[in-house]
């Protein structure tokens, strides 16, 4: 069989697990997902590359040690060898650094030995209790490395309602939003792995009362529903990344938090955008979620209108968009239950991820393995399906009940809030599990 048809049996859908809680329909991780991610456990601190598949971690570097998994080591890697293997890390970089046909052999590998009828692993009780790691008893890691990290602005329905919130909503959107993938560049210092507490940030605010700015801790404190996606291939200073060829560079895929302090990103944001506002964190999901697995969810993107230029265009038949389904949840203190917000999907984004690439290197800006590059706050056409609270609630002005009392028009301290998604298959789904914030009171 071909590496191209055993991909293809990765994605089967009638394709089943021996561990059972993976064929669970709503699992975010069967057999079809297997997506990538750096965890520890109480028996071994030392932070390494997993698999996520059911409520179990696959240790990668466990599976190589017993001759269950070779890694594909390219050319230009076989020094590489002689190193301490790619899965005992402290993150993915040096695996992903390994190109497409590394990360594609060690899905097919891992599918099949996962696979219901292989008693492989299945079988050796022994391997079984080395490389198979309960998500309970483990402690998940940022995944990556990040050189850099970038955020578009790339939803037209986002996009036009802040327009229309700010500025005369007859031009909601500037003449370049349509003709560009418009973005900045983010602070990859202050990105965080889900789970870890995210503290108010203080900044200037300008009160519409008073002549000059006061300093404090922020008051509109807001969520971005985001995905984000892992550069995989590098680009050189000076060579740009072609549409046609943008996907070939993208590993993979996480849940994005891009937490907005409103008030301060009104004051400073002119004329050169946001800053302090945006840089006190930003919140990724642990694991990621493969361009592989997500490829029998790939949808038609939006039509663009005018016709990108020739340098954001793609092939005339391919799919770009993803049927990607997205929940924005809050849990207030002390409350027993989180209430779904906002729903969305990412199907709705105007710039596809691919157009954001070649964007964003068209100038000869390079790229390194591991950069995360940001959707931007992802809207779709109703009020119930806007991604952020500035939305959700129009800048305050309609606040939004919570299932076990009280209202929300910006986030309080002790607020926790969950980011989700996943894409519905046929009997199954790839999950990308949830991205998990709680705010914490600023500091004095």
């Amino acid at each position: 069989m071909s590496i191209g048809g055993e991909l293809q049996a990765t994605l089967d859908a009638s394709r089943k697990s021996w561990i059972g809680t993976a064929n669970d329909p709503a699992c975010d991780f069967p057999i079809q997902n297997l997506p990538f991610g750096v965890f520890s456990d109480r028996n071994n601190h030392a932070p390494r590359a997993g698999v996520a598949i059911g409520d179990r971690i696959v240790d990668l570097g466990a599976l190589e040690s017993a001759g269950l998994l070779t890694v594909a080591y390219p050319a230009t890697h076989v020094a590489q060898k002689n190193d301490a293997s790619v899965f005992a890390r402290d993150s993915l970089n040096a695996f992903i650094a390994l190109g497409r046909d590394a990360w594609r052999s060690v899905r097919v590998q891992l599918s099949a030995l996962l696979e219901r009828d292989n008693g492989r692993l299945r079988d050796d009780e022994t391997l079984k209790s080395r490389a198979l790691v309960s998500m309970s008893d483990a402690t998940l890691h940022l995944p990556v490395e990040i050189p850099g990290y970038t955020d578009f602005y790339s939803s037209k329905e986002h996009a036009t309602n802040v327009g229309s919130m700010f500025r005369d909503p007859a031009n909601a959107l500037l003449p370049n939003w349509l003709e560009i993938p418009i973005g900045y560049n983010g602070r990859a210092s202050s990105v965080v792995v889900s789970g870890t507490p995210v503290r108010r940030p203080n900044g200037q605010l300008k009160l519409p009362d008073t002549p000059r700015p006061v300093f404090g801790a922020c008051r509109k404190l807001d969520i971005e529903l985001e995905t984000g996606f892992i550069v995989g291939r590098g680009n050189a200073l000076g060579e740009p990344i072609a549409c046609a060829d943008a996907e070939d560079h993208i590993f993979g895929m996480v849940l994005l938090n891009d937490w907005s302090a409103r008030d301060i990103q009104q004051w400073e944001y002119v004329p050169l955008g946001p800053f302090n506002s945006k840089t006190f964190a930003t919140t990724i999901s642990p694991w990621i979620v493969t361009l592989d697995a997500l490829e029998p969810f790939r949808v038609a993107q939006p039509v663009q209108a005018p016709a990108p230029l020739d340098y954001l265009r793609h092939r005339p038949d391919g799919k770009h968009g993803f049927d990607i389904a997205l929940e924005v949840r809050m849990r207030a203190r002390d409350a027993r239950h989180a209430t779904t917000i906002a729903r969305t999907n990412f199907r709705h984004m105007y710039w596809t991820m691919a157009q954001q690439l070649a964007h964003h290197t068209v100038s000869g800006c390079n790229t390194r393995v591991g950069d995360l590059m940001g959707s931007g706050t992802i809207s779709g056409p109703t009020a119930d399906s806007f991604g952020s609270l500035l939305e959700l609630t129009w800048n305050g002005k309609k606040p939004i009940e919570l299932d076990e009392g009280g209202t929300r028009t910006f986030i309080d301290d002790g607020d926790e809030l969950t980011l989700a998604g996943w894409c519905q298959g046929d009997g199954y789904r790839v999950g990308f599990g949830t991205c998990v914030g709680e705010v914490l009171p600023a500091k004095k």
